[in-house]
């Protein structure tokens, strides 16, 4: 099922089901109360197909739309240099502070994290950072919603612990990743993290074998499938909970393939006006323009 959060025309946010023919189904839960917050649908527990949809469509043309999980409970976690391409690019284009092309592969999977507040819905303006970035970067990649949560979770049980997927722009203030020598603040700027559109559930999609485009201006740059991961899905959710608890609505960026800014020479980051699209198969596009 595709589900997408929304504001209403009173300001109420809700949760609707995305149909095929591009109506939206406003949820409500059996007993009649409105679905308004993705995260408390997942930890409801509640079967998706006993949800009333009675209420009128609306054409998603008509909605304001939000990102499915508007403001995580926590940090989003994400994983740096899972596609081999991507960590050769990265490695060879100095801003990969402190490491070699003997480090270019990871042995194990790295993990950094980006702030609640970078969230921002599909329409939304990445910001252009002037005056405080001159190096900024867009990363597409897929991104896992976790429903049941838990701590040393094995690999042979790990999906059953992930609600769905969406689609996540992991931009990237390069200057400040190469300056500071780690990555959180460079990742954790205002806007830097768009979101969604909607959210897939994980009956409909398997994560490990999903396309992944991403262009800029109409310019595809980024073009891969997710079998392409060096750590894959079930090994990033036993990595992370080894020693965290994980809970429902937590978000795991899985990384991102060959082909941003970084990887041309001269590189070629975001300027305002530019328009960054996402799309992975079976969740959509992802579409957002650098502004002010």
């Amino acid at each position: 099922m595709k589900l997408l959060a929304f504001r209403t025309e009173s300001g109420q946010t809700r949760i609707g089901q995305l149909k095929a023919d591009g109506e939206v189904l406003p949820l409500s839960y059996p007993d009649g109360r409105e679905v308004s917050d993705l995260v408390d649908l997942i930890k409801s527990a509640v079967a998706l197909n006993s949800l009333k949809t009675d209420e009128a469509a609306l054409d998603i043309a008509s909605v304001q739309l939000l990102a499915p999980i508007p403001r995580p409970a926590r940090n989003l976690f994400c994983v740096g240099k899972n596609y081999s391409n991507h960590a050769q690019e990265f490695t060879k284009s100095g801003f990969d502070a402190g490491q070699t092309a003997a480090d270019a592969i990871p042995s194990a999977p790295i993990i950094f994290s980006k702030t609640p507040q970078t969230v921002i819905a599909h329409g939304e303006p990445i910001w252009d950072a002037a005056g405080v970035s001159d190096a900024v970067d867009y990363e597409a990649e897929l991104a896992i919603i976790i429903g049941k949560g838990g701590r040393g979770i094995a690999k042979e049980n790990a999906l059953d612990h992930v609600w769905g997927y969406t689609i996540v722009n992991d931009v990237t203030a390069r200057d400040w990743q190469k300056r500071h020598k780690q990555w959180h603040m460079a990742k954790s700027f205002d806007t830097f993290a768009p979101l969604g559109p909607v959210a897939v559930t994980a009956d409909e999609l398997n994560g490990g074998n999903l396309d992944l485009k991403c262009w800029v201006n109409g310019e595809l740059r980024q073009d891969a499938n997710t079998r392409d991961l060096i750590f894959d899905i079930p090994t990033l959710i036993e990595t992370l909970s080894a020693g965290i608890s994980l809970i429902p609505g937590d978000i795991i960026a899985t990384g991102t393939p060959e082909g941003v800014g970084i990887g041309f020479n001269p590189p070629r980051f975001l300027k305002r006006g530019d328009v960054v699209t996402i799309e992975v198969t079976g969740i959509g596009r992802l579409e957002n323009k650098v502004g002010a």
